[in-house]
């Protein structure tokens, strides 16, 4: 196991907690002033952030008032599906409790932003009646588990979902607790409920992240997560059987601006896992993040960094020597494709799905569309199932064939805008929430999300190229919530008003990007990749992609024209 000098603070706030329990029902009485730094730390893994509204906090302080505290609070939906009575119960809270919008989240996750804290325990009952839950929504724990959003009536699509459920089940952290504080749930003295048995007294050393593919369906860019897990088939279409799993371990987008000791990383392929092995398995990584992560430095404790410095073969050893057998390499397997799921689609079993774009994952009615009114009464009046899906989009499925036409008369009738409406780097970009909730956030994401896309967009028209695919992924700060550093371009906030821009990904998320530029505004980074989309629309091979292009080229080369254009144009 690894060595351990230190201990950070936040492990001994995990560590004296009691499983998780600090003074978090104490302090949640007191609904006048905040939970204190061990109770921001717990509430994570409750699912909760506490923060306050940024765009108010300079004026409240010039004026002498406290800031408006308010909290975060991210539902755990693995693989993003929902019933309609759930998604219904949760579109209830947006009102009662939170800022009147749900957020998807690119985990297939709901958050609701704006709870004060006299509603937080109310919010929390009603997610748990919806048989819902938010624990280990977040904190140091495995968090909601991922996988291929379609709805796809077949075999290989039911085996994900299974599996989805399985392993969020499976790793969920065993505590009395989130019941005890949130739902009045019978209270037990530490002596009487054990250290969590696959978690222990101190849980992990930083988040663990955790997504199910396969080759054919890459939506949730799998090789970002702790363990990427891709299944594979064998058979015919229609008769496929499944083979086993591709254990993919040390994916990561956090890093630090300055510290080049923080870095993104790409989960490798490290061991096969036979079919019955899965849970197990899974497990197995856990714990390998469990004892060898480092509990020192947390910008140093992602799984990610233990691999990186001890090798794949090193981590295939020990999970060997977890499950008491030897493991096998990957298994060879086809590339990673990323299809399009949005718009009209047949489920296989003669009902249909609805993909439908949701700008940054904000469900909201506001002056341009009442998205979340249109989906309300389209859930209510047909039953559709909602499934969350990675790309902040949201898909209603079992729809009969007979009811697409009244569905898509609601939809223009609220002036929701639908996939043919949209310009490829529409439908692919992704933004984080940042300001005004994010306490992390440098500068903006999601409020500046259309302008940058919309100055973006009038570059590729400009050189006849507003119809290529690429992905466009916005994130305030460096933390990399919207996966910017996987994908064609990624732009990274990197003080207020200004970014760093990234170019050289791939679309299928098998490659990371690199940075070309620093601290550029919006216009900036539009008239960047100006020079940029003027060269790949002259000189691309044949259907290769922006990233794919960028990387042809090389960084050093792109880096030369866009200070060369910047040179003339000064």
């Amino acid at each position: 196991m690894a060595s351990i000098d230190t201990v950070s603070k936040a492990e001994a706030v995990k560590q004296q907690s009691r499983q998780l329990r600090g003074n978090l029902a104490r302090d949640l009485a007191d609904t006048a002033h905040p939970f204190d730094n061990a109770g921001y730390s717990l509430l994570k893994f409750h699912g909760i952030y506490q923060g306050y509204d940024r765009d108010s906090a300079t004026e409240r302080k010039q004026r002498g008032d406290d800031k408006v505290w308010q909290f975060m609070v991210r539902v755990r939906i693995p693989g993003g599906r929902l019933t309609a009575d759930q998604y219904l119960a949760l579109d209830d809270l947006a009102d009662r409790y939170a800022n009147g919008s749900l957020r998807i989240t690119t985990r297939q996750s709901i958050q609701f932003h704006g709870v004060l804290k006299p509603g937080l325990k109310a919010t929390i009952a009603a997610i748990n009646e919806a048989l819902l839950t938010t624990l280990a929504a977040c904190g140091d724990v495995v968090r909601t588990v991922t996988t291929v959003p379609v709805p796809i009536r077949d075999a290989v699509h039911r085996q994900l979902e299974d599996d989805a459920r399985r392993l969020s089940t499976h790793l969920l952290p065993r505590t009395g607790a989130y019941h005890e504080i949130w739902l009045d749930g019978e209270k037990v003295t530490p002596d009487e409920e054990p250290p969590d048995p696959l978690y222990g007294e101190r849980y992990l050393p930083r988040k663990f992240k955790l997504g199910l593919a396969i080759p054919e369906d890459n939506t949730i860019d799998v090789l970002t997560n702790d363990l990427g897990i891709v299944a594979l088939f064998d058979g015919a279409r229609g008769e496929q059987h499944l083979v086993g799993y591709n254990f993919f371990l040390g994916g990561g987008h956090g890093m630090t601006h300055n510290k080049p000791e923080t870095y993104p990383r790409l989960a490798t392929p490290v061991a096969f896992i036979e079919p019955d092995d899965l849970l197990d398995g899974a497990a197995a990584v856990v714990r390998l993040h469990r004892d060898w992560g480092d509990r020192g430095n947390r910008r140093h404790a992602r799984l990610k960094y233990v691999i990186a410095e001890r090798g794949d073969e090193w981590a295939r050893e020990r999970l060997s020597e977890y499950l008491g057998k030897p493991l096998e390499p990957c298994r060879p397997m086809p590339d990673f494709a990323v299809p399009d799921r949005l718009g009209w689609h047949e489920q296989g079993d003669g009902k249909l799905y609805l993909g439908l774009p949701v700008a940054s994952g904000r469900i909201v009615d506001d002056e341009r569309m009442r998205l979340r009114t249109a989906l309300r009464e389209i859930v209510q009046r047909f039953g559709c199932d909602p499934i969350l899906m990675p790309s902040q989009d949201i898909i209603l499925s079992e729809i009969a064939p007979a009811d697409r036409e009244a569905i898509t008369d609601i939809l223009r009738s609220y002036r929701v805008t639908l996939t043919e409406q949209l310009l490829p780097v529409e439908r692919w970009a992704l933004a984080c929430p940042a300001l005004p909730s994010c306490g992390l956030a440098l500068t903006e994401a999601e409020r500046v999300r259309g302008d940058i896309v919309d100055a973006i967009a009038a570059r590729l028209r400009r050189w006849g190229l507003e119809q290529e695919r690429l992905s466009i992924r916005i994130t305030g700060c460096p933390n990399g919530c919207a996966r910017p550093y996987t994908g064609d371009i990624g732009i990274v906030g990197r003080v207020p008003g200004y970014y760093s821009l990234y170019v050289g990904g791939d679309f299928e998320g098998t490659r990371l990007n690199e940075a070309i530029a620093e601290r550029l505004d919006i216009n900036g980074l539009a008239e960047a990749l100006d020079p940029l989309f003027a060269l790949w629309a002259a000189s691309r091979l044949d259907r290769e992609g922006f990233g794919d292009f960028c990387h042809r080229i090389g960084i050093e080369a792109l880096r030369h024209i866009i200070e060369s254009c910047r040179r003339k144009a000064a």
